[in-house]
């Protein structure tokens, strides 16, 4: 008899191993394939970044109503704040306009098309929204009107919600450490998008050829980008999401109720539309969701606020030329690149609050040393913490966040998360360049940098979560 229970035991434990070892295998496919389909996704969304000032240059020498009118509300907004009658000024701050619209669209879009990927697939949802991004960039090729490229970047908004996708097939790894493990290659696949992306966009912009708008080959590469990602997703992404997982939306009060708490800020705060689910999380873990929430949120808010007005403060105390920017924001992009593909992805489950405090806490001199740098070699020390948190931060946060919720509800936590996170990048850059240009820079990066605090504070209203 024991001879047969040692024999039952020992085949339940290879069992045991072997569904281990399928669940390793399947995880590590979904990672891999993510990584790529989601690179593909930025090196064409990245194409555009050099190019802003120079196409809104372009385009200031027509007599367009759309782009005339919003001169006039950055015009405006520079003589509110103070900010200097400068080109390099109008076009950082015209850019930010634009960048905030797209931001805001991605505040109304994230949870929507996450929560859609609950109902009917995340493969599903990223077929259509890459779709939708080859029309923008379709929209852009062809654009020669300010009309018509501000169009591109609206439907671009709308449609780019492939990072919350893909963060919500990570986040449907069984295994917390492939989970992890999953969110660092995120953040790796962002670090090279937005370090390689620009550099590209900006080779096809200056060997364009004189019978073409400058902007035309970033534009018809970033389609080309878009439709081998669209090819890789229908071919190799597999479906993380099982039938039996699906959500089931039960009447058209409920639907409609369901599209309010995803669209309202105060609810998409509060993380609502979980509550309504028939297996919502449970009281400590919708808290520790709506702490995570708002540590985010607060973080990006401050953090995209002094990215934002790095530009001016290089270009006003050291006069640094558009190549000079581009080097520093490649030296950044590589040093991220190493810290998440050498550090980042080598941190256990559980870590992840201490790695996170540590992080934010080097973010305080990191801004202070940039704020009051009188040399160039105060300015790289302090961007290389900087770029640490920016390596460690939104990835912990990322995974910690992907943890709540039940199978079925992956996306809409993932929409909701990037939607908190695209407000905050919204509405930063504006607050941030108004403290610039009305208290200084020192002010501004100081102040900034000391409320770096409230996240720290709110991490330790977290409970419950593995620490050690």
């Amino acid at each position: 008899m024991p001879l047969d229970l040692g024999k039952e035991f020992n085949q339940k434990g290879a069992m045991s191993s072997e569904t281990g070892s399928e669940e390793a295998v399947g995880s590590s496919r979904v990672i891999t394939s993510v990584f790529f389909a989601l690179l593909l996704d930025l090196l064409g969304f990245t194409l555009i970044l050099p190019l802003l000032p120079s196409i809104l240059d372009h385009y200031g020498q027509t007599e367009d109503s759309v782009y005339q009118s919003l001169q006039s509300i950055v015009d405006w907004f520079r003589e509110a704040v103070g900010v200097p009658m400068e080109t390099k000024y109008n076009s950082v701050l015209f850019g930010g306009l634009i960048g905030s619209l797209f931001s805001l669209l991605q505040f109304v879009s994230s949870p929507l098309t996450g929560a859609a990927s609950d109902h009917y697939g995340r493969k599903p949802l990223l077929i259509l929204t890459t779709l939708g991004l080859m029309s923008s960039y379709a929209v852009w090729a062809v654009s020669r009107s300010f009309s018509m490229f501000l169009l591109s970047r609206v439907i671009g908004g709308i449609c780019k919600g492939n990072v919350s996708l893909c963060t919500a097939m990570i986040a449907d790894l069984p295994c917390p450490k492939a989970r992890n493990k999953g969110m660092m290659m995120v953040g790796i696949a962002f670090s090279l998008g937005f370090t390689v992306g620009p550099l590209m966009g900006a080779y096809f912009a200056i060997n364009s050829s004189k019978e073409e708008v400058f902007y035309h080959g970033p534009a018809v590469l970033a389609l080309v980008f878009s439709a081998a990602d669209l090819l890789f997703i229908i071919v190799m992404l597999p479906e993380t999401l099982p039938k039996q997982n699906k959500t089931q939306v039960s009447s058209v009060t409920s639907g409609i109720q369901e599209s309010g708490d995803l669209l309202n800020p105060v609810a998409l705060f509060h993380f609502s539309a979980l509550t309504r689910t028939e297996d919502p999380p449970s009281i400590e873990k919708m808290q520790n969701l709506k702490v995570l929430g708002l540590i985010y949120f607060t973080y990006l808010f401050l953090f995209s606020g002094l990215e934002f007005t790095l530009s001016f403060l290089t270009h006003q105390r050291f006069q640094f030329t558009s190549m000079q920017q581009g080097k520093m924001f490649f030296f950044m992009g590589i040093t991220m690149a190493l810290i998440q593909g050498g550090y980042a992805r080598r941190i256990k489950p559980g870590h992840h609050i201490r790695t996170v405090r540590l992080a934010i806490i080097l973010l305080i001199p990191a801004f202070a040393l940039i704020g009051l740098a009188w040399n160039l070699k105060m300015v790289y020390i302090g961007l290389i913490l900087y770029s640490f948190a920016a390596a460690i931060v939104v990835p912990c946060l990322t995974t910690l966040v992907s943890d709540h919720g039940s199978a079925n509800q992956k996306g809409t936590v993932m929409g909701i998360l990037r939607s908190l996170g695209a407000l905050a990048r919204a509405l930063g850059p504006i607050v941030a360049s108004s403290v610039y240009w009305i208290a200084g820079a020192e002010t501004c990066f100081i102040i900034s940098s000391t409320s770096f605090i409230i996240p720290l504070v709110l991490l330790r209203r977290l409970g419950g979560l593995k620490q050690e």
